[in-house]
């Protein structure tokens, strides 16, 4: 029986076998873990379609092949081609995003042997960071599927075997050596992808910045409302995100340019937004999964999606699907207390929105015809444009009806 390469998602037509589980030879039963497959941003266990002995592998780690192709031959004493079901998406938290941070832990049933030891089935960047850094697998923990060693389960033993500041300072350190003052850290998979984007992005499109100060005094008012009730109920804070979402949605409907992408010599504008979310994977990469039709979505809805979204992507739980048909993308750094941030246009879009910190600041208002000095929560919203597709008038006009929602909506009412 010959075993192909699964479909990844609706519009994916490639994926590479990054490892395998199981060796000419040894057998497999069925629905037991037989490959990892990864795309451009997200990574799958696969089980075997079926129990039976490996005949013959065609297809080796590392190799990229189309949906389809056959990938191994199992002796099952049956003829044909049987196509491995890619796991299914991690349920769906759009009405608590608790639900996900907090499901039960899958518990492994195999009886591992000295000969078929999961740890030492280890995936290249497995294999490239223990050679690195001269660890015995024996020693790690792993988290992983019949205890199999992740990459996370590496990282999170040398931040434990870390030196100390005090260690440092005397010499003593367990870092891998350096090499004429230097060490070479090879990009991992995201990394590399992200790179490819953003200089693609730079040579595609010319960018341009614009950015206005925005005063978040009514989101605030809400936030200190209701936000203990927020959590007790969702499980997760209420932060400024889905407020800038949901103003960034509405924005749109009267600047509907920015929310579009060039073909040739034409502007193709869309007519719902879909909003991809940039989240950060802990300084190891960025990922920007999509939020489908955010423009028919309440606030509240909105930041259900972005906190599942957020743990998903954390918890390598994306699928394929999760990253595609992004019309417009926002990034946030403002917990890292930012003032304000130049992104890279996603491409093909020809906009992104940059939120960063807000702080109290002096502010002039005028009451009665004089001025005076209050404090008030200020940020600064940071947009990214192509220039081919709009002016920086538009930009500016888009912008400034962000501002304007924002500091004026009815948010009590938008949140109840």
């Amino acid at each position: 029986m010959n075993v192909l390469m699964p479909q990844l998602g609706e519009t994916v037509a490639e994926g590479t076998l990054s490892i395998w589980h199981k060796n000419v030879g040894e057998r497999v039963e069925a629905n037991e873990l037989l490959f990892e497959i990864s795309t451009d941003k997200v990574e799958m266990e696969v089980p075997a379609p079926a129990g039976g002995v490996i005949k013959e592998i065609l297809v080796k780690e590392g190799e990229t092949v189309e949906v389809g192709a056959i990938l191994a031959i199992l002796d099952d004493a049956t003829d044909g081609s049987i196509e491995p079901t890619a796991p299914e998406p991690a349920p769906s938290i759009e009405n608590n995003a608790q639900h996900l941070t907090h499901s039960p832990p899958e518990v492994a049933t195999t009886v591992v042997t000295p000969n078929h030891d999961p740890k030492r089935r280890l995936s290249p960047v497995v294999r490239k960071l223990v050679a690195e850094h001269n660890l015995n697998p024996d020693n790690i923990d792993g988290s992983g599927r019949d205890g199999r060693i992740k990459k996370s389960d590496v990282l999170a033993l040398l931040q434990r075997n870390a030196p100390t500041t005090t260690d440092q300072a005397s010499g003593s350190s367990t870092s891998s050596p350096s090499v004429d003052g230097k060490k070479v850290i090879p990009f991992n998979r995201i990394r590399r992808v992200t790179a490819e984007h953003m200089v693609r992005s730079k040579s595609t499109s010319p960018h341009v910045h614009q950015g206005v100060e925005v005063d978040f005094s009514r989101v605030d008012r809400v936030r200190s409302d209701k936000g203990v009730a927020w959590r007790a109920r969702e499980g997760f804070s209420l932060n400024y995100l889905p407020f800038v979402a949901r103003a960034v949605c509405d924005a749109i409907v009267e600047f509907p340019h920015v929310n579009a992408h060039v073909e040739e010599n034409s502007l193709v504008v869309y007519d719902q937004v879909n909003l991809a979310i940039a989240v950060d994977l802990n300084f190891e990469g960025l990922v920007a999964p999509v939020i489908q039709n955010a423009s028919s979505m309440t606030a509240v809805e909105i930041a259900r999606s972005i906190a599942g979204l957020a743990a998903r992507a954390r918890a390598n739980q994306l699928t394929p699907d999760d990253h595609l048909g992004a019309t417009y993308t926002i990034s946030n750094n403002g917990s890292f207390g930012t003032l304000f941030t130049t992104p890279i246009i996603n491409q093909p879009q020809v906009a992104i929105l940059s939120t960063d910190s807000i702080t109290k600041r002096p502010v002039v208002v005028e009451q009665d015809g004089e001025d005076h000095l209050v404090i008030r929560p200020v940020g600064i919203v940071t947009q990214a444009f192509d220039h081919r597709a709009i002016d920086g008038a538009y930009s500016a006009a888009f912008l400034r009806k962000v501002k304007e929602i924002i500091e004026t909506k009815n948010w009590e009412a938008a949140l109840p």
